[in-house]
């Protein structure tokens, strides 16, 4: 009598190898590009020369982190939408600009964003932060968990100050 189980171990496995390749975010080859989270890539600065690899890898919606006086030559939101990609701008400057009404903003620029979308500061770091302050003030994750998660994203130079935010808001229930 012939065992069912190999058919069954078979199909299972063909369906999770197929499953697990639908699910990887293809990642472009721009400046400091990761792929943190299923639909989403992570990156530093991009440049004109970028867009065309952008819509190679998939991305359907570029998120800028930048303030439009850091690239003065790149107007950013005209290339991409004229590469048919969807653009949105939320200018943050630094630290400062680490507040909760911008991470409320940032999430919802995540959740309305076809994926896969790219999300892009400089370097990473800006958006590394606010995706460790989502994590913690929106998705409620312990603080060394947010910051993990930050990491993931590009999270460095602002790592103290995100935490020092993180904690602030827990022992005192805001920031």
């Amino acid at each position: 009598m012939k065992s069912v189980y190999a058919p069954v171990l078979l199909a299972t496995l063909i369906a999770i190898g197929c499953s697990g390749a639908a699910l990887r975010t293809k990642v472009p080859p721009v400046t400091n590009a990761v792929s943190p989270a299923r639909g989403v890539v992570a990156a530093g600065r991009i440049a004109p020369g970028d867009i065309v690899s952008l819509k190679a890898a998939g991305i359907r919606q570029v998120v800028d982190l930048t303030p439009d006086d850091e690239t003065p030559d790149f107007d950013e939101a005209t290339a991409v939408r004229a590469n048919g990609l969807g653009y949105a701008n939320l200018p943050l400057r630094g630290a400062a600009d680490l507040t909760r009404g911008n991470v409320v903003a940032f999430d919802a620029l995540l959740r309305a964003s076809p994926k896969p979308v790219l999300v892009h500061c400089a370097s990473g770091n800006r958006v590394g932060a606010m995706a460790a302050l989502r994590a913690a003030w929106v998705e409620g994750r312990p603080a060394d968990e947010a910051i993990e998660i930050g990491k993931r994203w590009g999270l460095k130079g602002l790592e103290g100050e995100v935490r020092r935010r993180i904690e602030a808001s827990s022992a005192y229930g805001r920031d």
